[in-house]
């Protein structure tokens, strides 16, 4: 049995925001340290049947960039969903509205270009 270790480090402002997130991981190629502006860590407890989880972003973070990232995650959750459970019709549905949530950020983005 392997094991890997993936480490997680935030730095804080004076008002507890995050500056900075860096992570590594102990089984990738690159031993270098990856930068990023927002995270999402979710663990599932099975005892008490609740998701606990961790959601940061730093300052630098944009809007447009915000609603790319849970764009992206939401695809992502709907193909490790339906790898999971083989149920694919759900999977669609979590995508459908994956777009769908995509495309009003793009309307609003353009509506407010526009004033």
């Amino acid at each position: 049995m392997s094991k890997s270790t993936i480490t997680v480090d935030v730095t804080l402002d004076n008002n507890r925001t995050p500056q900075t997130i860096e992570w590594t991981a102990s089984d990738v190629s690159h031993d270098d340290v990856r930068h990023a502006r927002a995270m999402l860590l979710s663990f599932w407890d099975g005892e008490d049947k609740t998701a606990l989880r961790i959601d940061l972003w730093t300052k630098d973070m944009l809007v447009e960039e915000m609603a790319d990232f849970f764009y992206q995650t939401f695809m992502t959750m709907a193909d490790t969903y339906s790898r999971a459970t083989r149920y694919n019709d759900e999977a669609d549905e979590i995508k459908k509205f994956a777009k769908d949530f995509l495309n009003k950020f793009q309307q609003k983005q353009a509506q407010q270009s526009k004033v």
